[in-house]
């Protein structure tokens, strides 16, 4: 979850370290910190966020053409200046940055305090390097060779970067299930958790595997893994436009990348759907139909808003290709003993291809003999090189910790799926398959026309931003979208919110709605929309606050609802593309108005890349 940064060649290296450290902020902000090596090993760290850093090291005299930088997300040790990284050795000779957990370190640093090693900080990442540092010289052998024993002796997740005094030239880089990307440039490296620091200075790159290092050494890159073979490093070019990471005249990128959910579902779909001729074709799972034609039994995997999204796919899935669907959060998948059968096919949703939990109970699934796919956004990520085939969802970067197109465009790409299996399978008819293209391709202008009513929801936002509870009901597909819009309150505004069916809130929930509690009803036209109302009917009996979303035209909803927020009519089935949309709104102006910081939400972080 936390962001590295690291740099060797001609540059002033503080420049690109900061900055890059900037646009990875939304990993994490706890603390940041960077290490400049030039002759002396010179380490700045502070609690609080970049701009922090950058006003305490602004009389500080930066210069030098390697260095590393951090940006944390607290795992060990709470967020001070002192268990910021970089981290030194204890003869201070060498610092190391590390994105994730090792699970073994207390057993390690007992063993170190033995010997009489002494620790400035809480974190595991410090003992990291003193392991490190402990085995080199024992072993009287070279920082890589060190680094190559520890990391076969630790347990958990890294991504780490290391620089010593004494390889003044040398900068090391492994990884193990945490990302590290390293730009190739003329004469110079980059390395970073993603590719946003490297994109203005290079569009060579090199996606480190699990238990690969990184020995970049007088300009040149050596890919070894951790048995010391020497492997082929392959050169891959980014497909991204810087536009893509700046704000673009928003004030936040959450804003951003809720009025960019036109474009994001159409590049979703670009190149799979054609309406007008009736085809739809996803190269990824080629390969693999055949299997996936035949899976007796879906699981899908997923956490947070990603498994939101599944709980959509689980409905379409079993509506149009009528196989068993079961919606597992991953994180207790891998925990318990699930029944997994080799002609299951799992689906694993995750935005970044990063989630830890889901890589876990990826291999679990794997290892019982499941084909496995993915649904991700960021291209090269781990989770779509762990899996038999996939789709990527092509939403561009997502920079909001807060998960908006990227939910919508997971959406997009489960229906296309759904809609491919069944019409392979001959489960969905003709007519139908058609109709289904067709308003699929009409949804990004009717998101567009959605996003016209943020006055509305602005103003409705002005009435409830104080408010201390939120509830949020649907039913049928619009029930995951309850959930969904109640964590981006939570999650942005810190305003406790719930969501459920609506059914269900006769069983408990009802207790507690009173005149100072906003409902928040999805209530648009389809099978479930009269029970809706009755439900709706339920809390007005009871003096709460209805806000309603609703197909356009609907005067029965709006005579009953305190406030009234119209989307456009489709296909029961796609409702969930746009009765989100709203929900978004409403909770990043509600956050607004409350003073809160959007696109970083205190405690989150965007990657879960730690258990």
């Amino acid at each position: 979850m936390c962001g590295i940064v690291a740099y060797t060649g001609y540059r002033e290296a503080y420049p690109v370290i900061i900055n890059g450290l900037k646009r990875l902020e939304y990993r994490g902000y706890d603390s940041t910190g960077i290490a400049l090596l030039n002759g002396d090993l010179n380490v700045y760290k502070k609690k609080g966020k970049v701009d922090e850093l950058k006003e305490f090291v602004k009389t500080v005299k930066l210069d030098g053409n390697i260095g590393i930088g951090h940006t944390r997300w607290a795992t060990h040790g709470e967020p001070n200046d002192i268990n910021a990284h970089p981290h030194f050795s204890s003869d201070r000779n060498m610092v190391i940055i590390h994105n994730g957990i090792i699970e073994n370190y207390d057993s390690i640093k007992k063993d170190l305090l033995n010997k009489g090693h002494f620790f400035e900080s809480d974190t595991d990442s410090e003992v990291l390097i003193h392991f490190i540092e402990d085995i080199q010289k024992n072993a009287q052998c070279s920082l890589e060779e060190a680094v190559r024993l520890a990391l076969r002796k630790v347990v958990g997740a890294y991504a780490i970067v290391i620089i010593s005094k004494q390889n003044p030239r040398e900068l090391i880089a492994a990884r193990k299930g945490s990302p590290i990307v390293v730009g190739v440039g003329e004469n110079e490296f980059f390395i970073a958790s993603d590719a946003t620091p490297i994109i203005e200075y290079t569009n060579q790159v090199v996606y480190l595997d699990d238990q690969e290092m990184a020995i970049i050494k007088d300009g040149k890159l050596i890919l070894q893994n951790l048995e010391a073979e020497v492997k082929v490093p392959y050169i891959q070019q980014l497909d991204l436009d810087l536009e893509a990471i700046e704000k673009g005249g928003y004030p936040y990128f959450m804003l951003k990348e809720i009025f960019e959910q036109p474009k994001s579902i159409r590049d979703s779909m670009r190149g799979r759907l054609n309406a007008q001729e009736a085809t739809l074709t996803m190269g990824g799972l080629l390969e693999y139909i055949n299997r996936i034609l035949n899976a007796e039994r879906f699981i899908i995997l997923g956490c947070g808003t990603s498994w939101h999204a599944g709980l959509v796919g689980e409905y379409i899935l079993e509506e149009f290709a009528r196989v068993p669907t079961e919606v597992e959060y991953a994180s207790e998948f891998r925990y318990r003993n699930p029944i997994i059968r080799e002609n299951d096919v799992v689906i694993a949703i995750s935005q970044s291809g990063e989630t830890a939990d889901t890589l876990a109970a990826i291999e679990l699934a794997k290892s019982k003999g499941a084909m496995i796919l993915g649904v991700c956004n960021v291209v090269g990520a781990s989770i779509p090189r762990a899996t038999h085939a996939g789709a990527y969802i092509h939403a561009g970067p997502e920079i909001g910790v807060a998960s908006t197109k990227a939910f919508t465009g997971q959406l997009t790409v489960l229906t296309m799926m759904a809609l491919l299996i069944a019409r392979k399978k001959g489960t969905i008819k003709e007519s139908l398959f058609r109709e289904m293209l067709l308003e699929l391709d009409n949804i990004p202008a009717k998101i567009e026309k959605t996003l016209k009513a943020e006055p509305v929801i602005e103003k409705i936002a002005t009435t409830f931003k104080d408010a201390q509870n939120f509830l949020y009901l649907g039913r049928g597909y619009n029930f995951p979208v309850a959930l969904e819009g109640a964590l981006k309150l939570k999650e942005i505004s810190y305003i406790h919110a719930e969501g459920y069916p609506a059914a269900e809130m006769k069983h408990g929930p009802i207790a507690l709605i009173d005149e100072a509690m906003p409902v928040v009803f999805i209530a648009t036209k389809d099978s479930s929309y009269d029970k809706v109302k009755s439900n709706i009917q339920e809390v007005k009996a009871r003096k709460g606050k209805v806000i309603a979303i609703v197909t356009e035209g609907d005067e029965d909803v709006r005579s009953m609802a305190d406030f009234v927020i119209e989307i456009p009519r489709t296909h029961e089935v796609l409702v969930p593309l746009l009765s989100v949309v709203p929900l978004q709104l409403l909770a990043y102006h509600i956050a607004v108005m409350r003073g809160c910081d959007v696109d970083q939400p205190r405690n989150l972080a965007k990657s879960v890349t730690v258990e």
